[in-house]
């Protein structure tokens, strides 16, 4: 693969990050523009979510069809396109059947992006891509925030993410022939456009897939409760004053962002399963000094240490896919983990907000304590079957 397509490919993967974080850095701001209850906002995450799921489980099919390179435009630009809509919206409605496109844009170029890297780069290049995700997620609050201390609307951030979404897309399919010219050299050495689609009901009986849907669905119910609840639980049970807090939120990403910047060179000598393991044993210590009756200061270094942690997991875990599953599978295989792991993101931070509110904040590291738990049991579990002799 050239390095100009690879430089594309990161390119794609920051545009991706860009306006995760955008909603929830706006919301403050529209929420009272539109005179509706703050907690909407998770009204508009769930639709974003569904469409993720819908367009996960449909990447095999799209992407055997038409191509990594053509489902990637395709999905930028409907992303952009949304997020252009976002920025003429004077309506909580308008908002919502936005976020249709979002979520069903989003889906698809999450799992197109990753099963092609999986398939043609090495490991240490899934870190890195997904710390340009994590340098996306980082900036695109940064525009918002500058657009609305300019004393701006918050339109205009969305605007300016949409636009610089379509430059991408330009850029991303005036690079098409690279990407053809890669496939077809797939289909030449290995026979990958042999298989036909596989109908879910078949995909989720293959030996293992089980496994490797509860494991993502773990893995992003800890990150997103992790980032969205976070800040909370520093206010109500460590004392940490609300404006320090939310300005500390971010350690977790950075966490992220820095681990997977380093797990890059990491990858280069060590594989993806030592890689996870060391990412499972970092989320533990940081969650063991979230329970301990520590200064505030500790807890601040926790939540960049359970950051770290999580940095190699979600990488690691779809760099491995292909060598488990097969590469004529591996398509298939990480529309579905995209699809658990945006399940997980839906169900798992409201549930822990209703456990939080029922019973008390002091529950947070033990319910990212058991998320992991059982992360680790059943991805042992999926390694030992593979290394035992069963094949998909």
């Amino acid at each position: 693969m050239t390095s100009i397509l690879i430089a594309i490919i990161y390119l794609a993967f920051i545009s991706l990050g860009l306006p995760d974080s955008m909603l929830g850095s706006a919301w403050p701001t529209i929420y009272k523009e539109f005179g509706v209850n703050v907690s909407w906002m998770g009204i508009i995450s769930m639709i974003i979510s569904a469409g993720t799921v819908v367009s996960s489980l449909n990447s095999d099919k799209l992407t055997k069809r038409f191509g990594a390179g053509k489902v990637t435009v395709a999905s930028v630009a409907l992303t952009a396109l949304a997020l252009l809509g976002f920025s003429f919206s004077h309506s909580f409605i308008s908002l919502c059947i936005l976020a249709i496109p979002y979520g069903l844009g989003a889906g698809s170029v999450d799992a197109a992006l990753n099963n092609y890297v999986a398939l043609h780069l090495e490991a240490k290049h899934m870190s890195w891509l997904h710390c340009m995700w994590g340098l996306g997620a980082l900036t695109g609050p940064v525009i918002m925030g500058a657009v609305l201390s300019a004393n701006r609307p918050w339109n205009m951030g969305y605007r300016i993410v949409g636009i610089i979404q379509l430059v991408i897309v330009v850029i991303i399919f005036v690079s098409l022939p690279k990407w053809e010219a890669s496939e077809e050299k797939d289909i030449e050495d290995k026979g990958l456009e042999k298989r036909e689609p596989i109908p879910l009901h078949k995909l989720v009986r293959l030996p293992g897939i089980k496994n490797v849907m509860l494991s993502f669905f773990c893995y992003c119910a800890i990150e997103q409760t992790v980032m969205g609840w976070g800040s909370t639980y520093l206010v109500l049970e460590k004392g940490v004053d609300e404006t320090t807090a939310a300005k500390l939120a971010v350690l977790f990403v950075i966490g992220i962002t820095i681990g997977r910047a380093l797990n890059g060179f990491l990858a280069i000598k060590f594989n993806d399963v030592q890689l996870i393991y060391m990412g499972f044993t970092l989320i533990s210590i940081g969650v063991v000094l979230l329970f301990l009756p520590f200064s505030n200061m500790v807890s601040f270094i926790a939540l960049i240490i359970v950051g770290l942690g999580c940095a190699p997991v979600y990488p690691c875990f779809i760099h491995s896919t292909p060598e488990l599953f097969g590469e004529d599978m591996s398509q298939a295989v990480i529309g579905v983990q995209m699809a658990s792991a945006y399940v997980g993101v839906v169900v798992m931070p409201p549930l822990f907000g209703f456990l939080a509110k029922a019973l008390s904040f002091r529950l947070f590291p033990y319910y990212i304590l058991i998320l992991e738990l059982i992360m680790v049991v059943v991805y042992s579990d999926l390694r030992g079957k593979k290394t035992g002799g069963q094949s998909s």
